[in-house]
């Protein structure tokens, strides 16, 4: 897992050249069903927006709150790169991979359980079918779900979880998803041993990197676009920036040209290029958990 260290001291970062558009928290699709509160960066559902379809390989960015004891029911994916970042509560995930009850023919009984600080990611590639659940007898789970336009169609299904260190995010930016570094051309061996660009991150089949931080107020951490060299695609980047709702709407960041972010704001970031150092500053009264997808 590389991290970029934060810095204590609010710094003054130009990019000119870099177009800022807001995303404000308002304006998202907004469901609520009950069980589930959900927001939507991106059309979704019975939200359509021409507008918002995608923004480089970034598809849907849903923030998802689901109350206890219920959820999402097996469903199927065919050709989308899923992940869910939890921000706080428990998340429970079954899928058609796993094995199955001889007796029943259900795969109930196998299961994996993520909490604050886990990331899951499933290729839904060739289809996959799977649920996810809160399990909790009385706490709702909140998390981000997004999903990638994959480089490739019909990949084999694969799941993979990974547990980032709150300490390290108080660090600076955690890069926890990265290309496959066999690229497009991963031979089926490859595609098994699933190594990524960035060492100890989640391998993607996009030109894609995401990567968290928490900033305490009063401070800043900087996001290098692509990692400074570990993505394909070296010019004209998406970088999006998220600020999930996550301390009562007392968390805000101000980007580099002068836009402050509220929770559950976001912004897209174009016109960027690998290399180029984003500062983030956290300017509300409390610390700001953030989240960048940078894509191709």
């Amino acid at each position: 897992m590389s991290v970029v260290k934060a810095t204590k001291k609010i710094m003054s970062l130009s990019l000119d050249h870099a177009h800022i558009v807001a995303r404000r928290s308002a304006d998202r699709g907004h469901a609520n069903h009950g069980w589930l509160d959900t927001f939507h960066t991106f059309s979704f559902a019975k939200y359509q927006d021409v507008r918002f379809q995608n923004f480089g390989a970034i598809r849907v960015l849903n923030e998802d709150r689901v109350a206890p004891k219920s959820g999402f029911p097996m469903h199927t994916h065919r050709n989308a790169e899923i992940f869910s970042y939890i921000i706080s509560g428990e998340l429970t995930h079954r899928d058609s991979m796993m094995s199955k009850d001889s007796a029943t023919g259900d795969s109930k009984d196998q299961f994996y359980t993520i909490q604050r600080g886990d990331i899951q990611f499933t290729t839904g590639g060739s289809g996959i079918s799977h649920s996810e659940h809160n399990e909790h007898a009385s706490d709702p789970v909140h998390f981000l779900q997004i999903w990638a336009i994959p480089w490739k169609k019909d990949l084999a299904p694969k799941y993979h979880d990974l547990s980032v260190n709150e300490l390290d995010k108080r660090k600076g930016f955690v890069i926890i998803i990265s290309p496959l570094k066999a690229g497009v051309v991963a031979t089926d061996k490859e595609e098994e041993a699933a190594v990524p660009v960035v060492e100890g991150t989640i391998p993607i089949h996009a030109d894609l990197l995401m990567g968290a931080a928490i900033i305490d107020d009063g401070s800043s951490a900087t996001w290098v676009v692509g990692n400074g060299g570990s993505v394909e695609s070296k010019r004209g980047r998406h970088v999006y920036v998220h600020l999930p709702m996550a301390n009562g709407g007392r968390s805000k960041i101000r980007l580099p040209d002068a836009t402050v972010l509220g929770e559950g704001d976001g912004a897209f970031i174009s016109n960027i290029n690998d290399g180029d150092a984003l500062c983030i500053q956290s300017v509300g009264v409390v610390e700001a958990e953030v989240v960048v997808l940078d894509s191709a």
